[in-house]
Formats: C-alpha cells, sequence, structure tokens
C-alpha cells in the first residue's frame, strides 16, 4: 500500500513540474533558513559549557551604587576567592584571573603582539579543565616564571606541540618557561587565552575591584546558597575595612540607597546575560536570540502557508479526481493519507535542498553574524534526528489543511461541476496571503528601523571629533622617548596636534573612583566618577569644547593635581561653582587609606559620548597623568598612506624591533555596534528570503486563479477588455490583501521597534515614512510578481482559452 501511495505522489509531482517545482523550492528556502538560524541559536546556547563542571562554576561580579553613581563591574576584590574558600566549606575551589591583554613574545629576533594573555592563580586547570596536550595542569602555573600557552601559539612560534620546557622571551625583559600546552580553548568560551601566566603580588584591599573571582562549588551546591556566602563575606570583610577607612556601614549606605553588592554569576550565563565593565571579551545578547528564533519560525511558517495555499487553490484541478476515487470505492482515510504522503515526499525533498543551501550559505553567513560555525554540527547525534522529524512535522502540518479539505468533496457535487472554487472563495487562502506579508513588512521595517539607528549613531555630534585621527596603540613600548616621539609626530606635514593617553573615547575598561566633597570622605556622601589620565594636549587634538575654566597647562604646576570634570559629573556632584571647589579621593598607597589627596578643579569639558550610546552621558573626572597607552595623532591631508608611512618610520626608528600597531578612531568608534551592525545585515537577509517565499506563493497562486478564470477572461477580451484592466482584474485582489497585511503589520512592528531603540540612550525617532516605504515596498513587490503572470494571461488568444471550454 505505501509503495502505491509513493508512486501516485511521485507520478502526481512529476506532472505537475512547475507546482512541485513552487513547493519545494519555496519550503527549502524556509527550511534552510530555518536550520542557519538553529545554527546560531546553538552555537549562542553553548558558550562555556565544554568544562565538565560547567554548571557549578560561577563568576562573582561587582554591583556599587551610591548617591546616584554606580558601578557595575565583572570583576571584584582580589581576596575575595580565597576567603570563600577558606570560610565556607561549599566552595571547593576558586581561582582568579587578571587579563593581561596585550603580550609581547620574541620570534625570529621580533617582537610579535598578542592581546590574548591573562595571570592566573595555579587552580586555574582546577576550575576550568582545559585538555593539556603536554604538561601536569595540577603543577603548570607554580613557578613563577612559567608559562602555559595553546596548541596554536605553539605551532606558531615553535611549529611543534613538543615545547615544554623551552623558554619564551615575553615583553623584553622576563624569559618563561613553558611548563603546559592546552588544546585551543573552544569559539563558545568567554575568554580565549593564549597564554597564561602565574598571578603576582596579592592585592589586599577590599575596596579594590581588579580581579576575576571564578568559584568552583561541590556538587549539591545552589546558585542561593553560594549568593548567602558571598553576601555574608562582604558584610564580615569589606564592611569591616568600609568602616575603618571610609568612616560608613554597610547599612549607613543601604540607608541612603547605596550598596556594595557582589553577584554570583553562573559561568553559563555570562556570553548572553552579562554586560558589564570589564568583561574580557565582547558578548552576545539573549535578546537576539529570542529574535532570531521567532523570525525563524515566521519563515518557517510563510514556508508552510505556500503549501498549504498552493495544494487548496489546485483543489478544482483535483476535484475531478477526488470524486473519480471515492466513486471507485476509495476511502477517505486512503485519500487522506494519498495527500499526506505527497506533503511529507515534498518536504523531505525541500529538506535535501535546504541542506545543501545551508552548506553553500553558511560561509556567507558566519561572515555576516561573525561565527565561525560548520555544516557538521547539522549532522550531530541530536540535530540530524531533528532535522528528520522537522520534515515530517513539516510536511504534515503543511498538507493537513489540503488532504482533510480535499477529501472531503462529494462525488456527486464534483460530478456536476460545482466544485470551482477560485481565489474569491477561499478566506482561509486570503488570511495566509495576508499573513506572509505581514511577517516580510515587519521584517522590511525592522531592517530600516535598525539601518536608521546606526545611521543616527554615526551622524549624531558625540562631543568631540574623530574623523581623521590615527590611534597608534602600545605606545609604553616607546618608554621615556614617548614625548619626545609626539613632539617628533608635530614636525610632519599633515599632522596637526597628537596626545599621549590611554583613555580614549572610542576605549572601554576606564578606572573607576571613589571621590569625596571633604576630606573626612564620608562613604554616605562619596561618588563614583570615571577616571581618564591625560596630558595638556587630549581636550585640543579630540575637538573637545571647554564649558567653563580652561584646559591643563604644563605653564602649571599645580595641574599636578588639577581637575577638569563633564558636565554630568558637575550636575552629580552638585556644585554650583565647580571652579570654586576641592575634591578628595583615598591614598591607597601601601594598599591602604593613609589619609586624603585634595584635588582642586580648573575646568569643566562639554559632556561627549565616552561609552556605547545604549547608556546616558555618564560623570566623568579628567586629571593629568601618564597614560602611555596610546597616541592619538589628528591629521589632515589627502595621503594618509604617506602620512602612516612616515610615522611608521619614525616608529621604526624610536621603538627599534616593536610592533607598529594602529586604528583609526572612527573605525574604533563603529566597532562598539558591531552587533547592531550584523543584527541589520541579518535582518536583510531573512527580509530577502522572507519576500522570495512569499513571492513564490504568490505566483502560484496567480497562476492558478488565472487558469481558473481562463473562459472569464476569454470572453472578456472578446467583448473589448484592454490588457491593463485584465491585469488589473487579476491583481487587484492580491493588492487589496497587502494592504490588509500592512494595516497589521504596522502596529505590531511598531511595538517591537520601539522596544529596541528604548536600549539606547541616544535614538532616532519611528517616523511616519518608514511605515509608508515598506508598505508600499511590499505592494510594489507583489503587483510585480503578479503581474508577470496576469500579463501571460492577459495577452493570450482568446479563441485558443475559448475553444478550450
Amino acid at each position: 500500500m505505501l509503495k502505491n501511495y509513493l508512486k501516485v505522489a511521485l507520478r502526481n509531482l512529476w506532472k505537475n513540474k512547475g507546482f512541485s517545482a513552487i513547493n519545494i523550492i519555496g519550503l527549502a528556502s524556509g527550511l534552510a533558513v530555518c536550520l542557519l538560524i538553529v545554527l546560531y541559536v546553538t552555537d549562542e546556547l553553548r558558550y562555556d559549557k565544554h568544562y565538565p563542571h560547567a554548571d557549578r562554576i560561577y563568576r562573582i561580579d561587582a554591583d556599587i551604587f551610591f548617591n546616584n553613581t554606580s558601578a557595575i563591574f565583572a570583576v571584584s576584590p582580589d581576596p575575595l576567592g580565597p576567603a570563600l574558600k577558606r570560610d565556607f566549606p561549599e566552595v571547593g575551589e576558586i581561582t582568579r584571573v587578571a587579563n593581561q591583554g596585550g603580550i609581547l613574545v620574541k620570534k625570529d629576533n621580533r617582537n610579535v603582539q598578542d592581546d590574548h594573555a591573562a595571570f592566573a592563580d595555579s587552580t586555574f586547570f582546577k576550575v576550568f579543565s582545559l585538555p593539556m596536550i603536554a604538561g601536569n595542569p595540577l603543577t603548570a602555573l607554580r613557578d613563577p616564571n612559567s608559562i602555559v600557552i595553546d596548541e596554536t601559539t605553539a605551532k606558531k612560534y615553535f611549529n611543534t606541540t613538543d615545547v615544554l620546557g623551552k623558554t619564551l622571551l615575553v615583553d623584553n625583559d622576563n624569559y618563561c618557561k613553558i611548563t603546559g600546552v592546552i588544546k585551543d580553548i573552544p569559539g563558545q568560551s568567554h575568554f580565549h587565552f593564549h597564554f597564561i601566566r602565574p598571578r603576582g603580588k596579592d592585592n589586599p584591599s577590599w575596596l579594590s575591584n581588579n580581579r576575576y573571582n571564578y568559584v568552583l562549588v561541590r556538587p549539591g551546591v545552589t546558585k542561593q546558597k553560594l549568593q548567602k556566602d558571598v553576601d555574608a563575606t562582604i558584610s564580615n570583610y569589606l564592611g569591616k575595612e568600609l568602616q575603618d577607612q571610609l568612616h560608613a556601614s554597610l547599612n549607613d549606605l543601604k540607608k541612603t540607597g547605596g550598596h556594595f553588592n557582589y553577584h554570583a554569576t553562573p559561568v553559563t550565563d555570562i556570553h548572553l546575560h552579562s554586560d558589564k565593565q570589564y568583561e574580557i571579551e565582547a558578548n552576545g545578547n539573549i535578546s537576539y536570540v529570542y529574535i532570531f528564533s521567532v523570525i525563524a519560525v515566521f519563515i518557517l511558517l510563510i514556508a508552510c502557508v505556500n503549501f498549504m495555499n498552493l495544494s487548496t487553490a489546485r483543489s478544482a484541478n483535483r476535484a475531478k479526481e477526488v470524486g473519480i476515487r471515492k466513486v471507485a470505492g476509495s476511502l477517505r482515510l486512503h485519500l487522506i493519507t494519498q495527500f499526506l504522503t505527497e506533503s511529507v515526499l515534498i518536504s523531505f525533498f525541500s529538506l535535501v535542498l535546504a541542506v545543501l543551501l545551508v552548506m553553500l550559505l553558511l560561509p556567507l553567513f558566519n561572515q555576516l553574524a561573525g561565527k565561525a560555525m560548520s555544516v557538521a554540527t547539522l549532522f550531530s547525534t541530536w540535530l540530524f534526528p531533528v532535522m528528520l522529524v522537522l520534515a515530517l512535522v513539516v510536511g504534515c502540518i503543511a498538507g493537513s489543511y489540503p488532504a482533510f479539505y480535499l477529501s472531503s468533496f462529494q462525488p456527486i457535487d464534483v460530478l456536476k461541476g460545482k466544485i470551482a472554487k477560485g481565489f474569491k472563495s477561499s478566506w482561509l487562502r486570503s488570511s495566509l496571503v495576508v499573513f506572509q506579508f505581514s511577517i516580510s513588512i515587519m521584517l522590511i521595517i525592522g531592517t530600516i528601523v535598525i539601518y536608521n539607528q546606526l545611521d543616527y549613531i554615526r551622524s549624531r555630534k558625540i562631543g568631540y571629533n574623530r574623523d581623521q585621527v590615527l590611534v597608534l596603540h602600545n605606545a609604553w613600548y616607546l618608554d621615556k622617548q614617548i614625548h619626545a616621539f609626539r613632539n617628533e609626530l608635530l614636525n610632519i606635514s599633515g599632522v596637526e596636534n597628537a596626545t599621549v593617553s590611554g583613555d580614549l573615547p572610542t576605549g572601554n575598561n576606564f578606572d573607576t573612583e571613589g571621590w569625596f566633597r571633604d576630606a573626612t570622605m564620608d562613604a554616605k556622601r562619596g561618588v563614583v566618577l570615571t577616571d581618564f589620565y591625560v596630558d595638556e594636549n587630549y581636550i585640543p587634538t579630540l575637538g573637545m569644547k571647554i564649558a567653563a575654566g580652561r584646559n591643563f597647562s604644563r605653564d602649571f604646576l599645580s595641574d599636578s593635581t588639577g581637575l577638569i570634570l563633564n558636565e554630568a559629573a558637575v550636575k552629580v556632584l552638585g556644585l554650583k561653582e565647580p571652579l570654586k571647589e576641592i575634591l578628595y579621593r583615598p591614598d591607597f598607597s601601601n594598599n591602604n587609606v593613609n589619609g586624603a589627596v585634595a584635588y582642586h578643579i580648573v575646568g569643566v569639558v562639554k559632556d561627549f559620548n565616552f561609552s556605547s550610546m545604549h547608556q546616558d552621558v555618564g560623570p566623568l573626572l579628567i586629571q593629568l597623568g601618564d597614560n602611555r597607552g596610546s597616541i592619538a595623532v589628528r591629521v589632515h591631508t589627502q595621503n594618509i598612506i604617506s602620512i602612516i608611512n612616515i610615522i611608521q618610520n619614525r616608529w621604526n626608528a624610536a621603538a627599534a624591533g616593536q610592533p607598529f600597531s594602529y586604528t583609526f578612531m572612527d573605525d574604533d568608534f563603529n566597532k562598539v555596534y558591531t552587533a547592531e551592525q550584523q543584527t541589520g545585515k541579518l535582518f536583510i537577509t531573512f527580509a530577502v528570503f522572507a519576500i522570495f517565499i512569499g513571492c513564490l506563493g504568490l505566483f502560484g497562486l496567480v497562476t492558478y486563479a488565472a487558469e481558473q478564470r481562463t473562459k472569464e477572461i476569454g470572453v472578456r477580451k472578446v467583448l473589448g477588455a484592454s490588457v491593463g484592466g485584465i491585469v488589473a482584474m487579476l491583481s487587484k485582489d492580491f493588492a487589496k490583501l497587502v494592504l490588509i497585511a500592512s494595516v497589521i503589520a504596522f502596529p505590531v512592528a511598531w511595538w517591537a521597534m520601539h522596544t529596541w531603540l528604548q536600549s539606547f540612550a541616544y535614538r532616532t525617532a519611528l517616523s511616519w515614512w518608514i511605515f509608508v516605504v515598506a508598505g508600499v515596498a511590499a505592494i510594489l513587490i507583489a503587483l510585480i510578481t503578479v503581474s508577470f503572470q496576469a500579463m501571460k494571461a492577459a495577452t493570450a488568444n482568446p479563441v485558443k482559452s475559448l475553444r478550450t471550454e
């Protein structure tokens, strides 16, 4: 019986090749998009789950707030981890990590820069069980001069992984002995260290947040229990130090609305649920996982809708077949099984084509999404069976209505010709077309809004001029020659100015400190301010504006304790005459508070964005300091390549053997919004697929609508109807449906994009023209699709169409 069903199904599919091709291509496109998004979502959800005890690893994060200023860090006090291990048996192991960032490694008589290095406790591999190719994970980080590298790094420097006992010259003055080689850390990890070295001296201060504290709890210990232990530790130790050194208890802070909270964050939640300052790497966003999952379901539904629409549209063509089968004694169950067999067969053909499409499109999708996903994941132990089940379910769902609908025809009605329903008679088919184009229009609106917001970010005045600013990285390689080098740059034609500072507005992980308005340094009256350490050339080089007072000057020796505040800091501090005020901060020499250091305010700078536009401009304090992280060079020339070459030559003369690395400040600014740029590109891709699938369905529907109205079209032409009139007749019903789809899509899209825009402190408006453009685009696309087949029907010879009747 099954063999007969398959034989008849294949015969019908081959007989109606055009119908079959439209259905298979439509379903395959929907399945391909669905599979691509499944790969993306699976990749995002797999982060940090490769560790054997991933469900028991936590990172302790800081959440500090007082006097309307806050600091939320991925780091916490250095002594926190050891205190938890010492005081609570629930804690099995701890490790502390310091992100070193850049590291210099000597290779072939030249230094090579690597930006993935860290310092860690010797217990690092007890918490993070990374596979070790060579070496003992329990002892690899015990020697102060040891270093552990990953497999790729070993091959990069030695062309082999057999490197135990060999040495690397690190940062020009440290000979480190290789004591371990680990396999490359998987891509789905919130850190990717190529070099791991032993930590140095401990910092005993509980008021200094400077380490990543990771905790491995014992089996059976819940997050809630660990959180209670963290709270107790903070109360016992940090609370005491706060009282001793800043004259306030944690309870005193709570009474004024402030707090020092530390949260246990599961390591598996970091990538999608953590966006704090000092994150080791940029994380993902769970919102985008939800959004893309919904889009996958919708596009798959659009593809299923196509199948149902085209199958029911063909009801008149297959009505006689159903009537004859029933007269011949066929049961309704047999007919349902036959139609479902055809549907499932189309679904499996579509799945094969979808997998081929995924293999073809995955490299481009990886580029758009910033991923490195592999087609092999499709054939993993769980995903391949899911694909087969998905094809079966899609085939049954898509074919269910046609199967039950067609099998319900009564033989007598069929044979009398009463079953000849055209397009207009099916409200369900019309509703499905409306659903298809509603989703397409929402995706078009989403794409326009995302790109509008990105354009708004790029064009908005942000308080400084980032254009034509060359940023030279790792300027500390110049050591004592750095200021002479800066002065030498000014002699180059086309160089307008230059400043030495690692605290550039396009950076991240800035220092944050507590500041006070009086020397008693009462924590209840303190504020948390972001601190920039700059030279006197910083503000003029970056084109910032002084709102009051003056810039720093080497002519004023007192500027060594001078401050420039931004307008947000003045507001938070409540300063009416800021230039007459003194601010104080703790003197943390010898890791203890030894009184207060006084600073006087010399100027106020207009607010400028130094963090993502997702947040308002925060309170900022700028002071003179010897921060040699970068040199920002403002240039004014048409021949930028020539200037870069001259600067590189000067660099090579001043820092022989040190790598020359640079970026442009506007590129650094744009990188902050990489996630939004990728989302915009993906939205365009999904919108194109949704429209393509919808248009395939429309093309099929208008084809069968024209077939069913062949006699009517012939009669109209004989009576003098124009080609344009017939095209309009066939097109207007579809245009009406797209208009209805627009009315439904507009409020839903407005709500969705309004919600998304709320995540930006600075955002574009949801203008009316966005919805008009999306609606008009959808109507034009639909009309172009429909008119192609309508024109063909309208220009056909009426004699032939009437002769067939």
